[in-house]
């Protein structure tokens, strides 16, 4: 009784803490009170291997399971599947995936064999650890080639890039990464890639819910061949993960999640995810456009107040985050640690001018406005946010006495909203 007492104690104390938090965390967010019914059901008890076999004489999908007691999920991932399709723009949606890094594992499962090259962003300017041969990619012994990358633009240099992709001929070419700003140049690369006889996958994990609620870019349209994403950042659902991907390419990824990768592929959040998928297709496009309206008055805010955010020529930003270079502020991890010590939760981060060696206290530090902008937030409150955030780093006003004023702050937002319930 001891034990469960002391889990079920940290567990109310997260939840009574985060409660009064402004929640900043760019790869967070939290679900609808459906999404979570959904979550809590009782398909989070239960099996459904399998394989996707196509579709029968009523065009309904057939699902090959290997257990009993499945006919009902295989109704709910086909639901997930086709709302998947249809709201991305695509000819195939693998749903197995139980998280985005695993859904980039799939990809290089499916399309590369060991040992091969494939390109992205380095991690100081912005590269998923998945995409480097610390993380999935190396699972499968790939190597990376590192992009050119424009530091005022804080995006992919396309003509030294093409040249990088011409010289060495990744078999992958990967676009989206972890500090994400602005569109990437998935038209740009197209032409390359099928000189090269490369595959271009885009990494939207960030973006998803952006790209649902048509505000961002739309990479399958653009010309990628494959996109892949986690489903819990700008897009409200469970963590999870999906694979996105054109009909040519279909069978080989389903192959690679299962049985390649995964067996039993977690139906709960595969249910969960559906019901965000619903609330995205009636209220995504005014979601995405309130985030992206958030990011850019706290960004607006912040640089009038003095931080040095970075990308002021052109607006900051067009996604959910805003990036802040603290170097002359004692870095990002003392001015991460200083907010949550005021409730205010957001992440140190590698900027692209430095090193791995600074992972420990980086110049900079990343702020999302997705689950602000959930609960109902709107410019206002990001401009008082800012205010806040203004006190603690560049005043230097104690962490302690500015909490209260988040708390306060706080107490007005705790429903969700661009939801059904």
């Amino acid at each position: 009784m001891d034990s469960y007492n002391e889990v079920m104690n940290q567990i109310n104390r997260q939840d009574d803490w985060r409660k009064d938090c402004v929640n900043m965390i760019a790869s967070e967010n939290i679900v609808s009170l459906s999404v979570n019914k959904a979550i809590c059901s009782d398909f989070g008890h239960r099996y459904a291997e399998g394989i996707l076999g196509g579709r029968d004489e009523t065009g309904a999908r057939v699902f090959d399971r290997f257990y009993q007691g499945t006919k009902i999920f295989d109704e709910v991932e086909s639901l997930a599947m086709s709302l998947s399709e249809k709201i991305f723009n695509s000819e195939h949606a693998n749903v197995v995936p139980i998280s985005g890094a695993v859904a980039n594992l799939t990809v290089y499962h499916a399309l590369a064999r060991y040992g091969d090259t494939i390109s992205g962003l380095s991690i100081p300017c912005g590269g998923h650890i998945s995409h480097t041969h610390i993380s999935s990619a190396g699972v499968m012994g790939l190597k990376e080639i590192p992009y050119a990358f424009d530091k005022d633009e804080m995006n992919i240099d396309v003509d030294k890039t093409i040249k990088i992709i011409a010289e060495k001929k990744p078999r992958i070419i990967i676009l989206g990464c972890s500090l994400f700003l602005f569109p990437h140049p998935v038209k740009e690369l197209r032409t390359i890639a099928d000189e090269t006889d490369a595959v271009i996958m885009y990494d939207a994990a960030h973006v998803l819910g952006l790209i649902a609620g048509k505000k961002f870019q739309k990479p399958l349209k653009e010309g990628a061949d494959v996109m892949t994403a986690s489903t819990h950042k700008t897009f409200p659902g469970p963590q999870g993960g999906i694979v996105l991907c054109k009909e040519k390419f279909k069978e080989k990824i389903d192959n690679a999640a299962f049985p390649g990768l995964m067996s039993n592929h977690h139906l709960h959040h595969v249910a969960g995810f559906s019901v965000a998928l619903a609330e995205m297709e009636k209220f995504g496009e005014n979601y995405a456009d309130q985030i992206i309206k958030n990011s850019k008055a706290l960004a607006q805010a912040l640089y009038e107040l003095g931080l040095n955010v970075l990308c002021e020529p052109k607006g900051f930003t067009q996604s959910h985050q805003v990036v802040v270079d603290v170097s002359d502020l004692g870095g990002g991890e003392k001015i991460a640690n200083d907010l949550e010590d005021a409730n205010i939760i957001i992440n140190k981060n590698l900027l692209p001018w430095d090193t791995l060696e600074k992972t420990g206290n980086p110049s900079g530090i990343r702020i999302g406005t997705q689950e602000l902008t959930h609960v109902g937030m709107k410019e206002d409150e990001m401009k008082e946010i800012a205010q806040l955030i203004k006190k603690i780093a560049v005043d230097g006003k104690s962490p302690q006495k500015i909490r209260e004023d988040v708390i306060e702050l706080k107490k007005g937002f705790n429903r969700i909203h661009y939801c059904f319930d």
